[in-house]
C-alpha cells in the first residue's frame, strides 16, 4: 500500500489545511464559551463573535460537559471492601471507609466491620462470602476505639534553627448459625438462618449455582449490581456459603448516613482469609483498613492488584477491655495494615494472610517541627542579634581607637648652613 504525500500546491494539501483552520476556530470558540461561562459573562458575546446557532452548539457542549463532571462526582460506590455493596433504587451511596477487625487462632476466624458511609440511601446491602459456616452478631464499636488507642502513631518534636514561612518575620499558614439446620441437599439455595439484629437484615445463605442465588438476592429485596452472578462463580465452586445483610434503618425516613454499628461474623478457618473478590465490582477507588489479631506479625500473601499493603502498627499487646473480649484474654500480636484500590476492577483474588518473617514491632513516628527557641526569644535571632552586636562593637571600638591614637610630631627640619 502506497502512503501518498500532499504537496504544498495541491488540493489535498488545501484541504488538510481547511480542515485544520477550522478544527483551530471551533476549538477557540468552545474556549472562549467555556471561559465566558465560567466567569459568568456568556452573555457578553454578541451576535459578531459567535453566531447564534454555533453558539447555542457551544453551549450545549458546555452543559453536557458539565453534566458529565457532575455525574462522575455523585456516581454510588457499589461496592466495598467487603464485598458488594449495592444501594436502593434512585439513591446514592459511597464508602468512605470500610475497617475490619480479624482474629485468627489457627482454627476459627472472627470479622468485625464497621462502614463509614455517605448519600441519601435509605436502604443498601451487601453479600459477604465465607468458607464455612457463619455466625453472625451485632460487634462492639469500642473494639475500634480501643485498637485506634493502641496503634496510635507516636509524636515526637523536631526543632530546626532558621525561620521557615509560619515564623516570624514570615508570613503564611499550614496546608489534615451455626446451630441452624442445615439446608436439604441439592437445593439450589439453601437459607441457614434469617436474624434481624439493629438495622442489620441478615441472611445466611448456601448456593450450589451462581444464577440461583442472584434470583434469591433479588427476590428477596437484594438490588444487585451487574456482573455479581459472574464474580460468584469462584465461590459457588469452592462450596463457599454467604451472608447477605440488608441495612435498612427502622426509624422513619433516616438514611445510611456516617459510622454505622459494627457486624461480627464467626466462622472455621485453616487460613487467615479476607473476601475480597466481589470488590472488582466497584465504580469507584476503595480503602482499606484492618487489624489482624494473631498468635504472629501477619501480612498479605499479595497486593492482589491494589497498592502496596502499608503497615501502621505491629506489636505484642495485653488485651483488656473490649480487646479481651475479642481475643478471649489471650496474649496476641497486633498487625495494623491500611491499602488503596485505585483501579477495583484490577482486583483478583481474595486476602489471605500470612505470618511474617519474624515478630518485628513497629509504631508510626509523628514529627512536630518547632522552631529552636531559648527562653521565648528564637535562637537563630540571638544567634544573628548577637553576630551583628559583635561587629558593631568591633567597629565603634577601631573607629574609637583611631581616635585616640596620639599624634605624632615630627621632628624639626634641619636646615644646614650656607657655604663660605
Amino acid at each position: 500500500m502506497k502512503e501518498t504525500q500532499a504537496t504544498p500546491s495541491s488540493p489535498e494539501c488545501h484541504s488538510v489545511l481547511t480542515d485544520y483552520l477550522a478544527e483551530r476556530h471551533r476549538n477557540r470558540v468552545v474556549r472562549d464559551v467555556v471561559t465566558a461561562g465560567m466567569r459568568g459573562k456568556i452573555q457578553d458575546f454578541g451576535p459578531g463573535h459567535i453566531p447564534g446557532r454555533k453558539r447555542q452548539k457551544a453551549l450545549f457542549v458546555v452543559f453536557a460537559l458539565l453534566v458529565l463532571q457532575l455525574g462522575s462526582l455523585i456516581s454510588p460506590a457499589y461496592a466495598c471492601g467487603c464485598g458488594a455493596m449495592v444501594p436502593d433504587s434512585g439513591s446514592h451511596m459511597a464508602v468512605d471507609r470500610e475497617t475490619s477487625v480479624i482474629g485468627w487462632d489457627g482454627r476459627t476466624e472472627q470479622i468485625v466491620m464497621r462502614f463509614t458511609v455517605d448519600g441519601d440511601a435509605p436502604k443498601a446491602a451487601w453479600i459477604m462470602p465465607v468458607p464455612s459456616r457463619a455466625t453472625v452478631e451485632l460487634g462492639d464499636a469500642a473494639l475500634f476505639e480501643a485498637l485506634e488507642t493502641a496503634t496510635a502513631p507516636e509524636h515526637r518534636k523536631r526543632y530546626y534553627f532558621w525561620p521557615r514561612g509560619r515564623d516570624w518575620p514570615f508570613t503564611g499558614s499550614d496546608t489534615d448459625g451455626a446451630a441452624a439446620e442445615a439446608p436439604r441437599a441439592g437445593a439450589p439455595v439453601g437459607v441457614v438462618g434469617r436474624e434481624r439484629l439493629g438495622d442489620f437484615d441478615v441472611a445466611r445463605l448456601t448456593a450450589a449455582d451462581p444464577g440461583a442465588l442472584r434470583s434469591w438476592l433479588e427476590n428477596n429485596g437484594f438490588e444487585l449490581p451487574d456482573g455479581l452472578a459472574r464474580e460468584l462463580k469462584p465461590y459457588v465452586e469452592q462450596k463457599w456459603e454467604y451472608v447477605a445483610v440488608r441495612l435498612a434503618p427502622e426509624a422513619e425516613g433516616a438514611v445510611l448516613r456516617g459510622t454505622l454499628d459494627p457486624l461480627r461474623l464467626r466462622f472455621a478457618s485453616e487460613k487467615l482469609i479476607y473476601p475480597m473478590r466481589l470488590s472488582r465490582l466497584a465504580k469507584t477507588a476503595q480503602s482499606l483498613g484492618l487489624y489482624v489479631l494473631a498468635p504472629h506479625r501477619m501480612e498479605p500473601r499479595s497486593s492482589i492488584g491494589g497498592m502496596r499493603p502499608e503497615v501502621t502498627y505491629a506489636g505484642k499487646i495485653e488485651p483488656n477491655g473490649p480487646l479481651a473480649g475479642f481475643t478471649g484474654g489471650r496474649e496476641t500480636f497486633l498487625t495494623a495494615l491500611d491499602q488503596s484500590f485505585p483501579e477495583p476492577g484490577r482486583i483478583d483474588d481474595d486476602h489471605e494472610l500470612r505470618a511474617a518473617g519474624a515478630d518485628t514491632p513497629f509504631r508510626r513516628v509523628v514529627y512536630e517541627d518547632e522552631l529552636l527557641v531559648a527562653g521565648g526569644v528564637p535562637v537563630w535571632l540571638l544567634t544573628v542579634g548577637g553576630g551583628l552586636v559583635v561587629l558593631v562593637a568591633a567597629w565603634v571600638w577601631r573607629a574609637t581607637a583611631r581616635r585616640r591614637r596620639p599624634v605624632v610630631v615630627p621632628p624639626p627640619v634641619y636646615v644646614p648652613p650656607p657655604l663660605p
